[in-house]
């Protein structure tokens, strides 16, 4: 029975796995048009974006052990109709108040299928078919990321930002009936053991600190709240440690070099690469001109490329070693985010668009593999928990590059609007930016290499 659902179980995992990138990329486009509407200032609409984010990760883990415990189909089933309905509530939402609040169930609902989603799909495929499997999941998630801006721009130009949240909910309501229907098994590998509730606060209090310490740099207290936040999730290893039941299982990363250095790589690549359609983004409608349609038209290249390689790297990392794949992948990456540093008002757009494949290629032939390399590295009981740590370096990562990017700007360019008269001062930021995420890219190929070789 499980056999003949595989592609079933496979759909509603891409299309959530579509969905919560999405959301988080989108919302950032419709977020002036919610604040002339509901009349909220900038810290107040900084807030519509962040609690999303902030709830996302700060409950990963905790659900990624609950998925162990008590079964991934329940947990991945309750978290689509929890996701559902919080972005139908949002949509009907006439204030800033509850608008934030249903983001926070949204975001809850999202980490309920990001720390559910990869294990099950780990689960119900066997190890030389699984490579490509997570080739287009991967796909679909940088798809999410990248067309979010897009999609975005569009629905709330033509539909109002109201739209953005109803996608969600005909596609939600379609992934539900088809769990219910076609997902039989219900994958509990650690049941009757005992929730660390202990370890959930302090991972919850000090990823809170982190994050948000990110949002408020370079301040002073940012970078108190990103000190506090460290210490924090430092204090929490050692907790876990000697806890008998953690939420985070520390024997996974005992003598586990693959599982360690690919989790290291996976959180250098986001901080190496989230920042890049945002910064694409401005650099092509200030300096370049482009309408955000067209903008969002021409950076579709990088997308495309990766959804179509993605599948292809996965399956190559059934048959070649994953790490030598991610090691390549990540290698191009870096060479594109070179290429980006050159940008300035002279640069023609076949330049803009090699970069952007190249990017995509690099994207490919490292996420797909790396995601292989990950789940395959430890035992079926700890899927939940690697799934919700690979989500969490995901979400971490994207914090970090957007929080590099933000100092960059505070520090060259101010506060001032990014007028005309500014213009020199963004190309020098963004050189600036593409700079700092080149070399940490390549950094994060030694990591990748370090990780030895998954096949013995």
């Amino acid at each position: 029975m499980i056999h003949n659902n595989r592609k079933a179980v496979l759909f509603i995992t891409i299309a959530a796995s579509f969905l919560m990138p999405y959301m988080s990329s989108s919302i950032n486009i419709a977020l002036p048009t919610i604040g002339e509407e509901l009349n909220v200032n900038a810290v107040v609409l900084g807030w519509v974006a962040t609690s999303y984010l902030l709830s996302t990760v700060i409950v990963l883990l905790p659900l990624g052990r609950l998925s162990d415990m008590f079964g991934r189909k329940k947990i991945f089933l309750y978290g689509i109709i929890v996701y559902t309905l919080s972005s139908l509530f949002c949509a009907f939402s006439s204030s800033s108040l509850p608008l934030i609040m249903f983001r926070v169930l949204q975001g809850i609902g999202s980490a309920m299928i990001y720390s559910t989603a990869v294990a099950i799909l780990t689960s119900l495929f066997p190890k030389e078919e699984r490579g490509k499997i997570m080739g287009i999941y991967v796909a679909a998630v940088y798809i999410g990321l990248s067309m979010g801006p897009f999609l975005g721009g569009v629905f709330t130009q033509y539909l109002g930002w109201r739209s953005v949240f109803y996608l969600n909910v005909p596609i939600g309501i379609l992934i539900i009936i088809i769990t219910i229907w076609k997902m039989k098994e219900e994958w509990v590998e650690a049941g009757g053991e005992k929730f660390d509730f202990a370890g959930s606060f302090i991972y919850g209090v000090s990823i809170f600190l982190l994050i948000y310490g990110l949002s408020r740099l370079p301040e002073m207290l940012g970078f108190v709240f990103v000190g506090m936040g460290a210490a924090g999730l430092a204090a929490f290893g050692v907790f876990e440690y000697y806890n008998p039941s953690p939420i985070l299982q520390i024997a996974i990363f005992r003598n586990n070099r693959v599982f360690i250095f690919s989790s290291l790589a996976a959180l250098i690549n986001y901080s190496a690469t989230f920042s890049v359609s945002f910064l694409l983004g401005l650099y092509l409608q200030y300096i370049k001109g482009f309408t955000p349609q067209t903008a969002g038209i021409i950076m579709i290249a990088q997308p495309a490329v990766q959804a179509l390689l993605s599948p292809f790297a996965g399956g190559l990392s059934d048959r070649v070693e994953p790490s030598r794949l991610s090691s390549l992948g990540m290698s191009i990456t870096a060479g594109a985010l070179i290429l980006f540093i050159f940008l300035n008002h002279a640069t023609n757009l076949p330049y803009i668009i090699t970069a952007l494949i190249l990017l995509g290629i690099g994207l490919a032939l490292f996420s797909s593999p790396n995601t292989n390399a990950i789940m395959s590295s430890v035992h079926k009981k700890y899927y939940g928990i690697a799934s919700g740590l690979l989500a969490t370096m995901r979400v971490l990562g994207q914090n970090m590059s957007l929080g590099i990017t933000m100092v960059v700007f505070a520090i060259i360019i101010g506060n001032a609007q990014i007028t005309p008269q500014y213009h020199p001062e963004f190309l020098i930021s963004s050189k600036l930016i593409f700079s700092i995420l080149s070399v940490l890219c390549t950094a994060g190929v030694f990591f990748s290499l370090s990780r030895g070789k998954m096949r013995k």
